[in-house]
């Protein structure tokens, strides 16, 4: 079975940054995707961010320019890079993979807040 172990999450103020990682137990093949989802409370869960195995991303409009996602192909790792974080940007950041065949692999979360 495979886990995604997520880390980096906490407490920031306004303005600062938060560097998220996520890695993958073991080698996972067939990747199509890997990127970061995030959940606040009392809304859906929403993409935030992608990137492809070619390198390709992929941003949610509301981090455009902000973050900055990136992957370790070698290690199954990918990261998140959060720049001039915003108090609307609170919420449980989910690590995903989207493989070619089989279900999405999901981590367990990570808390991200950020305080005015």
């Amino acid at each position: 079975q495979v886990q995604l172990v997520e880390s980096g999450g906490g407490l920031v103020q306004a303005g600062g940054s938060l560097r998220l990682s996520c890695a993958a137990s073991r080698n996972i093949l067939s990747i199509k995707t890997m990127g970061w989802y995030r959940q606040a409370p009392g809304k859906q869960r929403e993409l935030v961010a992608t990137i492809t195995s070619g390198g390709s991303t992929s941003y949610a409009d509301s981090v455009k320019g902000r973050f900055t996602v990136s992957r370790d192909n070698a290690k199954t790792t990918v990261f998140l890079q959060m720049n001039s974080l915003k108090p609307e940007d609170t919420a449980v950041y989910y690590c995903n993979i989207k493989r070619a065949y089989g279900p999405d692999y999901w981590g367990q979360g990570t808390q991200v807040t950020v305080s005015s």
